[in-house]
């Protein structure tokens, strides 16, 4: 549908882009309720949920929609490959655990994606 709207001129709003945010996030919420077991959140995991809704999750979105409005889609999606590589860099230091095999091997399949990704058709 995305593809349609862009290919007639338009695009969706940027208010629906947060819309879109919070109805993925309430049926994610439905998702954990029906199929995982019971977990009790804290009042101060509330507001960590709250904090990284608003924060990097919403600005994510909004980012990444500002980005398909302005910029060349084919180049942005490329750029997109980048994100699992550096989540998971930031988890390897944070968490000090050092680089593994199967990491590795992720990598390399991502950074192989994206050169084939970026090659003219």
């Amino acid at each position: 549908m995305t593809k349609r709207l862009a290919m007639q001129g338009k695009s969706f709003a940027t208010a629906a882009i947060g819309l879109f945010g919070l109805i993925s996030g309430l049926l994610s919420l439905l998702c954990h309720a029906l199929l995982e077991p019971r977990v009790s959140l804290s009042g101060n995991d509330w507001g960590y949920l709250v904090v990284m809704g608003l924060g990097p999750l919403g600005a994510a979105f909004y980012l990444w929609d500002a980005a398909l409005k302005r910029g060349d889609a084919r180049q942005i999606g490329i750029l997109s490959y980048i994100t699992p590589i550096a989540s998971t860099a930031v988890l390897i230091l944070a968490s000090g655990q050092g680089l593994t095999g199967s990491i590795a091997l992720a990598a390399a399949m991502i950074v192989g994606a994206a050169w084939l990704g970026s090659r003219a058709p």
